[in-house]
C-alpha cells in the first residue's frame, strides 16, 4: 500500500487531534486488558481476536460508565478505525454480542495523519479486483469505474502497482495475508465509506494556521485585549432569568422546525437521496407546506426572509392599498446589497418614487427621519436609507404584520398548505435513489428567474397614468 506522509494535513491543526491521542492511549491500555483468542474465519485461523461483549465490558469497567455510554464509546473506536470488525465490514459499529473484532495496526491509526489519495484508493480497488476476479461490491465497482475515468492518464501505473502488491501478498503466510487484507479493507471503509454511512473522518476545510499555538504578547495583543474588555464592561447587562426565559421561549417555538430535533417531511434528502423535500420548499413554489406557513407567524423577520411568504404578504398589502412600505423596504435592501456602480442611480429612483414631494408611492415617515434621509441622498452610499428602512420595518411589524396574520389571505394559505406524509424507503429503494440521483438547479438559472420576477413586479407596481387608462377604456366602449 503506497501512502504518502504529509505532516501539514488538515487534521494537524484540529483540536480533534487531542481526542484521537486520548483514544490512542485508551486502545493501548485495552490491548493488554481485553482477553483475545484465536478464532477461525471461514477456514483460516486468525490470531488475537476479541469479541464485542468483551470490549463493552472492559470499557464499562475501566471508565465506570453504564452499558449505553460504553457502547457509544466502543462505536467511536470502531468509527475512527482503532478497532475493525471481521465479519460485518460495512457497519462501523460495536455490537454487544459475540461478533468478532480485531485491533487495527498502529500504521493505519488516524493519528498518523495520512493524506488519503485517490491514487492509493485506485491501487487498492485494482488489487481487490484482481483478487476477487472482477466481483467487487456495487459501490466499489462504481468508484472503480469513476477512478478509471478520472485517472486514465496513469492507469497503467496503478495496475502495475496493484499487481506488484498482489504478488508480494501471495508470498506471505495465509493467516498474515488474511489479517493484512482485513486491516487494509477496514482502513478504506473508514476513509471511503459505503453510501449512506457516516464518516467520522470528515473534518471540514483545512486550516492554514495552528489554533493551539499561543500568540506572542505584543503591544497590539494587549491593545486588543483592552478594547475587548472595555466593550464587555459597556455592554448592557440582562438578568439571567430574562435571558434564560427568552432562550426557552425560542427553543419551544422552533423545536418542531429544527432538523436535528424533528424529522424532515417527507424525508431527509441527504439521507434518502429523494429531493421531494427540496421541491416542496422551493423559493417560488405555488403551494407551500404547513410548517413553512406556520413559520411565517413566528416573527415579521421570518415572513420577509421567505420569498414565498413575502409574496403572500404583498397580496395582502395590495388589497389594503398599502404596498408602498414593503416596496420601499425591498428597494433599500436591493441598494444595500446590490452593485456599487448602480448606487447613485438607485438612490435617485428611490427618491423620486418614495420620498420626493408628490411621489407616486410616497411613504409616511416622521419629519426628522425624512430630513436625514433626503440630506444623505445628496452623497449616497449603501447605508444611507437605514434610518428610514428601520422606521418602515417597525411600522409594518407593529401594525400591518398582525393584521396580516388575522386576514383571510393568511388563513386561506393555511388551509391550502400541504402536509406531506413521511416516506418509508426500503434498503433496495435507497440504493435505487442513490443511483438515480439528479443534479440540482444551477444557481444562475435561479438568479435569472428571480430577476425576471422582480422586473415583472416592478413593472406592475409602477405609477399608473389615469388619463391613458380611461382613454383606452373609452376606446373599447
Amino acid at each position: 500500500m503506497t501512502i504518502k506522509l504529509i505532516r501539514d494535513h488538515g487534521q494537524h491543526y484540529r483540536p480533534r487531534m487531542a481526542c484521537l491521542q486520548k483514544l490512542e492511549a485508551m486502545v493501548l491500555e485495552m490491548q493488554s486488558g481485553v482477553k483475545s483468542s484465536e478464532q477461525k474465519l471461514n477456514i483460516t485461523s486468525i490470531p488475537h481476536v476479541i469479541t464485542g461483549e468483551d470490549i463493552l465490558a472492559w470499557i464499562a469497567n475501566h471508565m465506570k460508565v453504564d452499558t449505553q455510554e460504553a457502547r457509544t464509546m466502543g462505536t467511536m473506536l470502531v468509527a475512527y478505525g482503532f478497532i475493525y470488525p471481521l465479519q460485518d465490514h460495512k457497519r462501523l459499529i460495536l455490537k454487544p454480542d459475540g461478533s468478532l473484532y480485531r485491533f487495527q495496526t498502529p500504521y493505519f491509526w488516524p493519528a498518523q495523519k495520512w493524506k488519503v489519495d485517490d491514487t492509493d484508493y485506485a491501487i487498492y480497488l485494482a488489487k481487490r479486483n484482481i483478487r476477487k476476479k472482477g466481483s467487487l461490491d456495487v459501490y466499489e465497482q462504481e468508484n472503480y469505474n469513476k477512478l478509471h475515468k478520472w485517472l486514465n492518464y496513469k492507469w497503467d501505473f496503478i495496475v502495475m502497482q496493484a499487481k506488484e502488491q498482489y504478488r508480494a501478498g501471495k508470498e506471505r503466510n495465509k493467516a498474515d495475508r488474511v489479517v493484512f487484507d482485513c486491516q487494509e479493507r477496514a482502513f478504506w471503509i473508514v476513509h471511503r465509506p459505503p453510501p449512506r454511512t457516516h464518516s467520522a473522518m470528515d473534518y471540514g476545510v483545512d486550516r492554514l494556521i495552528d489554533p493551539n499555538v499561543e500568540e506572542k504578547k505584543t503591544f497590539d495583543y494587549y491593545k486588543r485585549i483592552i478594547i475587548f474588555t472595555q466593550q464587555a464592561i459597556m455592554r448592557p447587562k440582562v438578568k439571567s432569568t430574562v435571558s434564560l426565559g427568552a432562550l426557552v421561549k425560542f427553543m419551544t417555538t422552533y423545536k418542531g422546525h429544527d432538523p436535528f430535533l424533528a424529522p424532515c417531511l417527507p424525508s431527509n434528502p441527504w439521507q434518502t437521496d429523494d429531493d421531494t423535500y427540496w421541491e416542496l420548499n422551493m423559493r417560488s413554489v405555488e403551494t407551500p407546506t404547513k410548517m413553512r406557513v406556520e413559520r411565517w407567524s413566528f416573527s415579521f423577520f421570518e415572513l420577509l426572509s421567505d420569498p414565498r411568504g413575502r409574496a403572500d404578504f404583498k397580496v395582502f398589502l395590495k388589497k389594503e392599498f398599502s404596498g408602498e412600505n414593503l416596496a420601499f423596504w425591498e428597494a433599500a435592501e436591493e441598494m444595500k446589497w446590490g452593485a456599487a456602480s448602480s448606487i447613485n442611480e438607485q438612490a435617485q429612483t428611490i427618491f423620486k418614487t418614495f420620498l420626493a414631494p408628490g411621489a407616486p408611492r410616497w411613504i409616511n415617515i416622521d419629519g426628522r427621519t425624512m430630513g436625514l434621509t433626503v440630506k444623505g441622498l445628496e452623497h449616497p452610499h449603501r447605508y444611507v436609507l437605514d434610518a428610514a428602512q428601520t422606521h418602515i420595518f417597525m411600522l409594518m411589524k407593529k401594525d400591518t404584520f398582525y393584521r396580516y396574520l388575522k386576514s383571510p389571505v393568511y388563513k386561506d394559505m393555511q388551509k391550502k398548505s400541504l402536509s406531506p406524509a413521511p416516506h418509508t424507503f426500503t434498503d433496495s429503494q435507497l440504493e435505487q435513489n442513490a443511483r438515480n440521483r439528479k443534479p440540482g438547479i444551477d444557481p444562475i438559472i435561479i438568479w435569472q428567474q428571480e430577476e425576471e420576477e422582480r422586473a415583472k413586479a416592478a413593472a406592475a407596481a409602477g405609477p399608473i397614468d389615469i388619463k391613458k387608462l380611461m382613454a383606452s377604456k373609452l376606446d373599447r366602449k
